[in-house]
């Protein structure tokens, strides 16, 4: 055989046999099928898991995630929602902090959910499902031992501005109790923004208010930064302005009475907001309602346009023993504030010093309308500095609570820096008007800047929180 002749049997023989190879690969792969994505058994998981603690009957969403015959009229949204990672909605950079309470979807969770829609949004067999959740429709921390209420029904005027409105409710209580979880849980929710139980020390039956509702020393008010307008208190536009409070004697706080002109502290037992969970606290802590202390409720009512009435109600379960510590809840926060109309990025800060070790156990960012950005730094005696929490788009449609997933133990003299940008701009759709300035205040077309930061106190004995720290 010549040279020629042989080349060319050895390449057809080549030929055939790469033929042969890709036949069977190609018959391997025709053969080889990876089994539909199904809510039964892939979907169904992922959103017990992440979703329902919101997406539930009587929950805070807007629809119900339990079923395949509630879900499905949904898959294209839900597809698009969790591939921009708009929902589960979670609005911490994950560079900083690990939090209990993430509900971030793995990447392989979204693939999954996309790869569900695509491929048709099937059923599968219900044994696939797993076992159904079970809620209790009325309170997300449990049954109560004690629910306690507004003793009056309120009526919320038809149109008009937003109405702030402080109610009392007597306890009652003989001795110290302690409570290891409370829930605030508005009447009306079609009315309802914001609802923030406070623990009112008791006071001398001299100077005990009206039962029904809180009023603010008017000598006292006169004096302050502040003015009432209506059921709202406001900063005077007179107020000297600090936008940097880090660099003021008191971190950027102002004064709260509690209408007794005396500047009596107001603890935070509890709070309910848009995207805020329950109020459930690690084993071995509590919060301390003292013997005749009554709850101030504040209630932040939004008028709809027709007339409404509620009676919003705090429940309450209490520790079996004393705990080990105490869980006190201050707001780090900056009352002298200034934004300019139209800034897009204007920079306000709050500080605070701890004179004792603690352990901090959740962060929650509070601004209004104009809220861009927020970020909580721990700056340690050393000279070290770590962030502790940001939150990059803030929402003030979500307002999520942010659990450590380890208390974090920072030493005596420790500062929390807080840093929080506004947009005042036209570029910010939600803003009410970019033309005004904006001061602190309580309606949402004024602005706060509070870091609310939960802790223990390491120090033996009763915790007290810093005299410097208002809870307005």
């Amino acid at each position: 055989m010549t040279y020629k002749k042989a080349l060319l049997t050895t390449l057809a023989m080549v030929a055939v046999l790469s033929f042969q190879i890709v036949a069977i690969n190609g018959s391997a792969q025709t053969t080889k099928r990876t089994a539909p994505v199904t809510f039964s058994k892939d979907i169904a998981p992922i959103l017990q898991k992440q979703c329902a603690s919101c997406h539930r009957p009587g929950g805070m969403a807007p629809m119900s995630l339990l079923s395949y015959k509630d879900t499905r009229p949904w898959a294209k949204s839900i597809r698009e929602n969790v591939v921009k990672r708009e929902m589960p909605p979670w609005h911490a950079d994950p560079r900083y902090g690990e939090f209990a309470n993430d509900r971030r979807l793995s990447q392989g969770e979204v693939d999954t959910i996309a790869a569900w829609v695509d491929g048709g949004a099937l059923k599968g067999d219900d044994k696939d499902l797993p076992p159904p959740l079970t809620f209790n429709e009325n309170w997300r921390i449990g049954n109560p031992d004690l629910v306690l209420s507004m003793t009056e029904e309120f009526t919320l005027a038809a149109d008009g501005p937003d109405e702030y409105q402080y109610f009392v409710i007597p306890t009652n209580f003989t001795e110290d109790r302690w409570v290891r979880a409370a829930e605030a849980r508005p009447g009306n929710n079609k009315i309802v923004h914001h609802m923030i139980a406070f623990i009112q020390p008791a006071r001398p039956k001299t100077q005990e208010g009206n039962a029904g509702s809180i009023r603010r020393d008017p000598a006292r008010m006169k004096e302050s930064i502040f003015y009432k307008d209506g059921t709202l208190i406001r900063v005077k536009p007179s107020a000297p302005v600090f936008d940097n409070g880090c660099a003021t004697p008191e971190g950027g706080q102002g004064v709260f009475t509690d209408g007794t002109g005396r500047d009596t502290m107001l603890s935070l037992l509890c709070g309910q907001a848009p995207g805020r969970d329950a109020d459930i606290w690690p084993a071995g802590t509590a919060k301390k309602i003292p013997a005749g202390a009554n709850l101030l409720i504040q209630m932040h009512y939004a008028k709809n346009g027709s007339v409404e009435k509620d009676r919003s109600t705090v429940g309450l379960i209490f520790a079996k023993e004393a705990p080990e510590r105490e869980l006190v809840t201050i707001p780090i926060q900056n009352h002298f504030f200034s934004v300019p109309p139209g800034a897009e990025n204007h920079e306000v800060t709050s500080c605070f010093t701890f004179g004792e070790g603690i352990r901090i156990v959740s962060l929650m960012p509070h601004m209004h309308l104009r809220g861009k950005d927020m970020q909580i730094k721990a700056a340690y005696p050393d000279g070290k500095s770590e962030i502790l929490l940001s939150v990059p788009n803030y929402s003030f449609n979500w307002q999520a609570t942010y659990y450590l997933k380890k208390p974090l133990a920072v030493p005596k003299g420790t500062r929390i820096e807080v840093t929080a940008h506004f947009d005042n701009s036209t570029k910010n759709k939600y803003n009410p008007d970019p033309t005004k300035v904006v001061r602190w205040g309580d309606p949402t077309y004024d602005e706060m800047m509070i870091g609310w930061m939960d802790y223990i106190s390491d120090s033996p004995g009763q915790v007290k929180p810093a005299t410097s720290a208002s809870n307005r």
